[in-house]
């Protein structure tokens, strides 16, 4: 899902879970997932989302936020 829109623009070390690259993994059950954001509170977290890892540190567990914050910010790379 990430791999193609990553390599396109060139961040060989992303979108793909292996080792040495930075990947974020998502489980969520496909029944049960929701968007709970509106106009009026648009940072509302959704249900249904289980577990979220990013760069190998668990940011949700159990439905609930961790205080981890693994994420770094990227720099915007030319594609043209």
């Amino acid at each position: 899902m990430t791999f193609l829109p990553a390599s396109k623009i060139e961040l060989k070390d992303r979108g793909q879970i292996t080792e040495g690259a930075f990947a974020g993994i998502v489980i969520f059950n496909p029944h049960s997932i929701i968007d709970n954001a509106t106009f009026v509170n648009p940072q509302r977290f959704p249900s249904g989302i289980k577990e979220v890892l990013v760069n190998g540190k668990i940011v949700v567990e159990k439905g609930e936020l961790t205080s981890a914050l693994p994420g770094t910010f990227l720099k915007k790379r030319r594609i043209f």
